[in-house]
């Protein structure tokens, strides 16, 4: 099933990089295609740190919000009506992109205005979320340019862009970085197609520069079909995947994760009928599973839409406070 988001989901392309720290070279292909270990590297992995303890029981609820149109803010303006506590207990800025520099070959990661504004505003924006107990994440999405998560052909490289979304949050105060491998058009501007190596060896990166933060996987495109790579695998590393296709129901493969750590059930609020997010519902209590992921979430009170997937996971209607 094709998601019907394509042009609503696309994020504008602009001049330079919010965060200006380049990385080496991606465009050279080694004869295997795959990133050689890094020196001294061991195999053993902690589980990662992050994942949420919630505080309500039937599990979590992440939101993407498009902030080129809407307010990331909307996200904590829905409670539970019986005790209280947040519906959404992640909230995700979409979207970041990551660009590529065609003078340097290099690419570069890219806030466009819409997210600049939101990370500028941090206090506004970002802060009165957490003050809530809510999680604030930055998505990252290809921007048609040629530079993705799964063309890195060498862990420097892999490394330096690891770094500038660390550099990232840690300056914006954010709770971590979600993947989202869509519209990279691998080969555009001369850059290499997807090898095995470069999305593991990129999370195996960023998860040592962000030891405690969370980090997502939105579990589609390339990199869904390229999660391990010399012993590890992407569920060493990420904390969270949620299915992509919205209406539906399915499990991401991301060896590693727990049920509590997955998302089979997604949901377009503006798209997806009351029923069938009820259904999705029932199947993640039924099964159980830990998250439930909602997609576009706009101004409009959407409350009586919330209450009957909340009255099966949390057995309790939302409220909503303007």
């Amino acid at each position: 099933m094709k998601k019907q988001v394509l042009q609503l989901r696309q994020t504008a392309a602009g001049a330079t990089a919010a965060t200006i720290m380049l990385f080496a070279a991606a465009c050279q292909k080694s004869n295997d295609n795959k990133i050689s270990p890094l020196n001294g590297a061991t195999s053993a992995v902690a589980k990662p740190a992050g994942t949420l303890s919630v505080t309500k029981s039937g599990g979590m609820s992440v939101c993407y919000v498009e902030v080129n149109s809407n307010s990331l803010l909307n996200t904590g303006k829905y409670t539970l009506t019986t005790g209280g506590q947040q519906l959404f207990d992640i909230a995700i800025i979409f979207a970041a992109n990551i660009n590529y520099n065609t003078t340097t070959q290099q690419a570069v990661l890219y806030n466009n205005p819409n997210v600049s504004n939101v990370l500028a505003n941090k206090s506004t924006q970002i802060v009165p979320l957490q003050n809530k107990g809510m999680k604030v994440l930055l998505s990252i999405l290809g921007n048609h340019q040629g530079a993705g998560f799964c063309n890195f052909t060498s862990r420097t490289a892999a490394h330096a862009f690891a770094q500038q979304l660390s550099d990232t949050v840690a300056y914006y105060g954010l709770d971590g970085i979600d993947f989202d491998d869509e519209y990279a058009d691998y080969g555009t501007n001369n850059t290499p197609q997807p090898n095995d190596s470069s999305f593991v060896i990129l999370l195996d990166e960023l998860r040592q520069l962000m030891p405690s933060k969370i980090i997502s996987f939105y579990y589609y495109g390339p990199a869904s079909s390229r999660l391990s790579y010399g012993g590890k695998k992407a569920g060493d590393f990420v904390n969270y995947s949620w299915n992509a296709i919205y209406g539906s129901w399915s499990v991401p493969n991301v060896a590693g994760l727990a049920k509590s750590n997955l998302s089979p059930a997604a949901v377009d609020i503006q798209s997806t009928s009351q029923s069938t997010a009820n259904s999705l519902a029932t199947q993640t209590k039924n099964n159980g599973y830990g998250v439930y992921l909602w997609y576009n979430l706009t101004s409009t009170d959407k409350h009586t839409f919330f209450s009957g997937v909340s009255s099966i996971l949390y057995g309790s209607n939302v409220t909503y406070t303007p």
